[in-house]
């Protein structure tokens, strides 16, 4: 004999069903659940019992309430991943690097923008941390007197910055950058990290030398939870809400989508053949500007014993 299923849960509709999730999960890059899965194929696999088992007849009550629990896990997963198609954005979010002036002397602007649905995004903090590698500085009295003239929040995490060790006599270091709202931009997020060149070892035949600074690593803290940001949340880290609120925030570690991957700066760089020449120009140019000074101040000056 056969085992008649339940209209509720026939095959077709486990067809229909498979369908509907899989076109939910295609377009918001979730799949199927594995429950709705196994769900469907068991379905399949036991909605007809073959005629002429023993004991068919006493098992087909058994057999009839076990698809009856199947399927209503498959209802409840078709259900979840299509409430899940239709009302989760999980837009991606987009960082863009901009190098500003040229020579030694650079402004590095950075804009962050959290995803085109996202409300009320003025509840959340952005932070963006730079490893800067040994050919950068940044001052931090120029950080300083940013700060205090409300440019640029950002603090560097390391106890002191040899402001002028050469490149291959400096350090890696870290910074940390608390991004602002954009006015232009209800979900944007901007800020502009000051950063400097150091000298470089002089070359047989290059006259420049190339610093990358990689991507950075993006941190937000929100007061409320969005659903673009936990889809893209990676860990969680500790730090200073911003750098006037000393309190500890809970900042989540968001992947992103950068415009141009990585910031190559070309940096001027002497030539060894060169080295003499500059010496004696050097020194020939800081006796005569010191003789000059000296007869000035013989000159004009007025002694008195």
């Amino acid at each position: 004999m056969r085992t008649r299923i339940p209209s509720a849960i026939s095959p077709g509709a486990c067809v229909s069903c498979r369908a509907r999730a899989a076109e939910a999960g295609e377009g918001h890059g979730q799949g199927v659940p594995s429950a709705f899965h196994r769900a469907c194929s068991h379905l399949s696999t036991l909605s007809r019992v073959p005629a002429g088992l023993p004991g068919s007849g006493a098992l087909a009550p058994l057999v009839g309430a076990w698809l009856l629990a199947w399927g209503a896990t498959v209802l409840l997963s078709c259900a979840a991943v299509s409430h899940s198609g239709k009302d989760t954005n999980c837009s991606e979010i987009i960082l863009i690097q901009e190098i500003v002036k040229d020579g030694f002397h650079r402004d590095l602007l950075i804009r962050v923008k959290l995803g085109t649905n996202i409300e009320n995004s003025q509840t959340c903090n952005v932070l963006i941390k730079y490893h800067l590698p040994m050919g950068l500085y940044v001052d931090p009295y120029e950080l300083a007197s940013l700060q205090e003239h409300n440019v640029t929040e950002a603090m560097i995490i390391q106890d002191t910055v040899d402001l002028e060790a050469p490149d291959y006599l400096s350090e890696e270091f870290d910074v940390l950058l608390y991004a602002k709202s954009d006015s232009q931009c209800s979900e944007c997020f901007r800020t502009i990290l000051p950063i400097h060149c150091r000298y470089h070892q002089p070359e047989e035949k290059e006259e420049r030398a190339f610093v990358v600074v990689k991507n950075p690593e993006l941190f937000v803290s929100c007061y409320n939870d969005f659903p673009s940001l936990n889809c893209w949340k990676q860990s969680e880290m500790e730090a200073p809400c911003s750098m006037r609120n000393k309190h500890i925030c809970q900042w989540s570690n968001m992947k992103y989508k950068s415009v141009n991957q990585n910031v190559m700066l070309q940096v001027p760089v002497g030539l060894r053949v060169h080295c003499h020449l500059v010496c004696v120009m050097t020194l020939f140019i800081t006796v005569l500007c010191s003789g000059l000074i000296l007869r000035a101040v013989f000159k004009h000056g007025h002694f008195s014993l």
